[in-house]
């Protein structure tokens, strides 16, 4: 048996595991979705996930299908079904399922989705080494702070990026950098300041992004929330990313230029250490 996904009310093994033809979400991309990051079996910022989950459903004007005591209750049950110690749980929920229009009619009940993902987050080898990453044009909508399955523009970016042989790419807008194709952009001057650009429409809203600099503050780092361009970036003294799926993960060059030395530098280190601690004592 693989394992046991939630559909719509239901635990099922994965080969069951179905949803409608007609569902908005695999016609329209009408759904919004989350990963919560699991460690030692204990899930990770789950309220500030379920806070971003109850935003996106707002802005699209989809009903909430379960509360927060349901969404948690799900997520526990799955790690337990599934013997998850470490990895994530990936949640959606779609407007529903309707013959294909472009308007849905009132009431149309949402699907929820969610199944685990078993990953080695804390020895992950990309952490160790760093990645690269390459630069590719903003095509994405307006709406990123959305967390939409809206991921097409995301996928060619990571494609560009395998094809220049390189682990990940970084959209640009209007000359600045906005954010990974699925995480949040940082990099780290000459004199120590963290930068990382400002909340927007423009990027999504990260839950790692928002709890690292919770922990920056406490260990009396500066922090700047603005645009930096790619050549700010290329002379960085060290850059990283962070999101659910990599924690914090350094980069080490950006468009075949070296990030200071070329390898992951001790304030990204010390920065990854301290949030794997501080996401552990704070996992429920």
């Amino acid at each position: 048996m693989g394992r046991i996904t939630y559909v719509n009310g239901s635990y099922l093994p994965e080969d069951e595991a179905k949803i409608s033809i007609f569902d908005r979400g695999f016609l329209m991309a009408d759904s919004v979705y989350e990963v919560t990051m699991v460690l030692d079996g204990k899930l990770c910022d789950f309220p500030g996930h379920m806070a971003r989950l109850a935003r996106s459903l707002d802005a699209l004007g989809i009903p909430a299908p379960l509360d927060d005591a349901a969404l948690k209750a799900m997520h526990r049950t799955l790690i337990s079904r599934n013997a998850l110690v470490e990895g994530g749980i990936y949640l959606q929920v779609t407007r529903g399922a309707h013959d294909r229009d472009f308007l849905w009619p009132a009431g149309l009940a949402p699907s929820v989705v969610a199944f685990t993902q078993a990953r080695d987050l804390v020895n992950m080898p990309s952490a160790a080494r760093g990645i690269a990453v390459v630069t590719a044009p903003d095509i994405r909508w307006g709406r990123r702070d959305i967390k939409t399955t809206q991921l097409l523009g995301a996928a060619l970016a990571k494609d560009i990026a395998r094809q220049a042989g390189a682990d990940d790419a970084w959209f640009v807008e209007e000359g600045f950098i906005t954010e990974g194709s699925s995480n949040n952009a940082w990099i780290i001057t000459a004199n120590g300041t963290l930068v990382t650009r400002h909340l927007s429409t423009h990027i999504l809203h990260g839950i790692t992004r928002a709890a690292l600099m919770r922990y920056a503050a406490e260990v009396q780092m500066k922090v700047e929330e603005r645009p930096f361009t790619i050549h700010e970036a290329q002379a960085a003294q060290e850059a990283f990313i962070t999101s659910a799926g990599s924690l914090l993960c350094p980069v080490v060059s950006v468009d075949g230029v070296a990030i200071g030395t070329g390898r992951p530098g001790p304030i990204s280190q010390k920065l990854r250490a301290l949030y794997i601690e501080e996401s552990r004592k704070a996992a429920r």
